[in-house]
């Protein structure tokens, strides 16, 4: 993932947070506006209250890899943030891809095939 492409501002997170829309699965929550940039952002949330650091940052890397397999798949143009919930860390990694794919049905970004 280009660091260009990354959300890293508060004032991003917040705007996502207060204006986008927002879909919750069990591992998930995923928050979705489209930006006027063309190029889509994404940016991901651990809470302490998931674990340690160590747990933490690997929710955060399984969070990474689904969205770096799916990147092809989605529209492109979003700014979206990625809240992990606490089953993220014990989740089958097949069960957290499929959250992810319901929650981008849901907002919408996942382009059709036609």
């Amino acid at each position: 993932m280009n660091a260009l492409h990354t959300l890293k501002k508060n004032s991003d997170f917040r705007r996502l947070y207060s204006r986008g829309k927002s879909a919750v699965t069990p591992c998930m929550v995923m928050y979705c506006r489209r930006n006027l940039d063309g190029n889509s952002r994404v940016g991901y949330t651990v809470s302490t209250k998931i674990g340690n650091a160590v747990t933490r940052n690997k929710a955060r890397r399984r969070l990474r890899e689904v969205y770096r397999l799916q990147f092809p798949n989605l529209k492109s143009g979003f700014d979206i943030v990625i809240v992990a919930r606490r089953r993220c860390v014990e989740a089958k990694f097949s069960k957290l891809n499929g959250d992810f794919l319901q929650a981008c049905e849901e907002l919408k970004i996942l382009e059709t095939e036609t």
